[in-house]
């Protein structure tokens, strides 16, 4: 079957799957095996040891690949896990490029691992893309984006700086976790990998650890490939399966997190116990309209400033929910509220932190699929 003919929707469900060939299950059987018979030495099926490659984990890669107009797919045990690999492809004296307002692992990553190693990063502000010009130099190779950014939702022009990275030689890495392939495609925008924690919208249930990095460059798809199987940073088939079941249903649920998210931003917009809303979906969000044209929709995401909240009072509140989970990620069915400064984002020093807008007083919303008057009751019975 052509997969790549069909609608998002049709390839989520089909994409990289058929029918068992032994069997005829429609659904792609978990393969709990770590090692596999060969014929004679080097002649195989094309599997030999499970850390290099697994039918249940290939059928999911090529899934991941057809959602996001990708050639290539690698899955890894966690986000962080595919990020390193994107790392490890540098060498010491080589230089980064990335957003002033990143997830903290990977900013821990960056500067707690990696600068040890001799690789040097730049923390800058990516609402202009002309911002990275003045620290391009012969030792940049790697430009970092998140978009749209975690936890105020910047929005950074994947296709202007695919532009600026093309003329550089520079390799332009998105980390398109808060959009997922449903919103944003970032291949098609001129980026050269892309990056998912799969944790989190691709999954969907808040019960599976993975990440996933995309690309169509065969050179650098033989880099990642390389390091994905000697480094071992793979996810086992059981979490591979959870995956592709998830992925089954990810229009369906992209779609119900962007309308409940229309209805909290447009409900907290002009609360009075709220200083301040960061949703992409505002026309005076900046670079609104960016978004508009690289995004299909705005998402499930939406990080809000309490007004006049001391520390004491934003933890009161970030505690006080029924249908809101305090708790860390997102992108579950579930909608989940967390405090960035001393969650997610704690491994950041609080001067860079607040540097970004990520305050004291901050609360990051992942707005799930329950019954929207279930969650506007909630906001309205802590907020007041």
């Amino acid at each position: 079957m052509n997969h790549s003919a069909f609608k998002f929707g049709t390839r989520a469900i089909h994409a990289g799957q058929e029918p068992d060939p032994t069997t005829g299950a429609v659904m792609t059987p978990i393969y709990q095996t770590s090692t596999y018979w060969q014929e004679s030495p080097g002649k195989h099926k094309g599997y030999a040891y499970a850390r290099g490659k697994n039918p249940t984990r290939s059928a999911l890669e090529k899934c991941l690949a057809s959602l996001e107009n990708a050639k290539y797919g690698l899955c890894f045990s966690s986000g962080m896990g595919a990020t390193d690999a994107v790392v490890k492809m540098l060498k010491p004296g080589d230089e980064v490029i990335t957003g002033n307002d990143l997830y903290g692992g990977t900013y821990r990553m960056f500067t707690k691992v990696f600068a040890n190693y001799g690789i040097k990063f730049h923390f800058i502000d990516l609402s202009n893309p002309e911002n990275i010009i003045p620290y391009v130099n012969e030792h940049t190779k790697l430009l970092w984006v998140e978009t749209p950014t975690n936890p105020t939702m910047q929005i950074v022009d994947i296709a202007s700086c695919a532009a600026i990275a093309k003329t550089h030689h520079i390799t332009f890495a998105v980390d398109n976790t808060f959009a997922s392939p449903y919103l944003q495609n970032p291949l098609d925008l001129g980026a050269d990998i892309v990056m998912h924690s799969v944790t989190k919208y691709l999954g969907g249930h808040s019960d599976v650890v993975m990440g996933a990095l995309l690309t169509s460059d065969d050179k650098l798809y033989e880099q990642l490939s390389f390091i994905h199987n000697s480094c071992g940073a793979t996810p086992g088939p059981m979490d591979s399966f959870l995956v592709l079941r998830g992925l089954k249903t990810l229009h369906l649920r992209m779609k119900a997190h962007c309308e409940n998210g229309k209805q909290v931003a447009l409900f907290l917009k002009d609360h009075p116990a709220i200083e301040k809303v960061y949703w992409p979906g505002f026309i005076e969000h900046p670079n609104h309209e960016i978004a508009k044209n690289q995004m299909r929709d705005f998402g499930g995401m939406i990080s809000i400033v309490l007004k006049n909240a001391d520390l004491h009072k934003t933890f009161d509140i970030a505690s006080g929910f029924e249908v809101f989970t305090l708790a860390e990620s997102l992108g579950g069915v579930e909608s989940l509220i967390n405090h960035p400064a001393t969650m997610t984002h704690a491994s950041i020093p609080k001067e860079e932190r607040e540097k970004a807008g990520v305050v004291d007083n901050l609360l990051r919303l992942s707005v799930g699929v329950e019954d929207i008057e279930d969650i506007l009751q909630d906001l309205k019975r802590v907020l007041g």
